[in-house]
């Protein structure tokens, strides 16, 4: 499991040897004899080239939870989390920083007391490898090939007013009815629109009445009853004041991601704070 999980986390076998301090050939054998145990094909192989397969990226989930686990009971069993200290950096939206960060931070404590974590609130997608944050959460797949990255949730989003703004405008019964309904937009506005057609929502450039490149402030305006929005269900439908516009229509799915510096293998403090970010976020999901 050790071996799969390596190779599939460094993309391939020459990697993976040198991360568990291991050779090519023993590696080779140990996945091999995974696959033939399981009666799966885990990797496509092509020359050099390993591609993990759709077995193999089911199988993963689990096997990282197992060393997330693992991980976590040697640290406990041996004191570790309550000697690491110094400080991570984790950047995230700033949607996401100001309304989901904090409680997170505060399970860090109990878990950590002496991981201080500062949090870069900023809607860029941060370069990890020059270093502006120690671990990034993202809603889109790192393709940096020298990064560890992992797909720990996926959330849902929606369109959401506020009650009073649906009360003085009225209720929409279908998608058509939104075309007399003002939005409120991000920094790319057609960019926006083609996703929103993509999940059946049609709107018109017109109807875009206010727009930010700040979660923080569409949030804000779509509670001053400024418009409608696409805005995460975890944190609207906890809002009383808050209603989906379209009750029955599916929600919009995207992923939760985070990524790290190689580091994670060898830094305690920096693997305490990414599995705890992981395991929060997916009590959140």
């Amino acid at each position: 499991m050790r071996a799969f999980l390596a190779t599939a986390e460094e993309g391939s076998l020459s990697a993976a040897a040198r991360a568990l301090k291991s050779t090519q050939p023993t590696l080779g054998r140990q996945v091999a004899a995974l696959e033939e145990s399981l009666g799966v094909t885990l990797f496509e192989r092509a020359g050099r080239t390993l591609t993990i397969t759709g077995a193999g990226q089911d199988l993963l989930e689990h096997v990282q939870a197992m060393g997330d686990a693992a991980s976590r009971i040697s640290m406990v069993a041996s004191g570790q989390s309550q000697d690491v200290a110094g400080t991570v950096s984790v950047t995230a939206s700033d949607l996401f920083s100001a309304r989901m960060m904090p409680s997170i931070i505060a399970k860090l404590r109990e878990v950590a007391p002496g991981i201080n974590i500062n949090l870069v609130a900023s809607n860029k997608v941060e370069n990890l490898t020059k270093r502006d944050a120690d671990i990034a959460i993202r809603h889109v797949q790192p393709d940096q090939p020298d990064l560890i990255a992992r797909r720990v949730a996926d959330f849902t989003g929606n369109i959401y007013a506020s009650t009073a703004y649906l009360d003085a405008k009225g209720r929409p019964e279908s998608v058509d009815d939104l075309a007399i309904h003002d939005f409120i937009g991000a920094e790319d506005i057609p960019r926006l629109i083609m996703a929103l057609a993509e999940f059946g929502f049609p709107v018109a450039p017109h109807q875009f009445r206010a727009a930010s490149n700040s979660g923080v402030a569409m949030w804000e305006m779509m509670k001053a009853d400024l418009g409608i929005a696409v805005l995460p269900v975890i944190l609207c439908a906890a809002d009383p004041l808050v209603e989906k516009v379209l009750p029955d229509h599916p929600d919009i799915s995207f992923p939760v991601w985070l990524a790290t510096h190689r580091e994670l293998r060898t830094s305690r403090r920096i693997r305490i704070v990414f599995d705890t970010l992981a395991e929060a976020l997916q009590e959140m999901h």
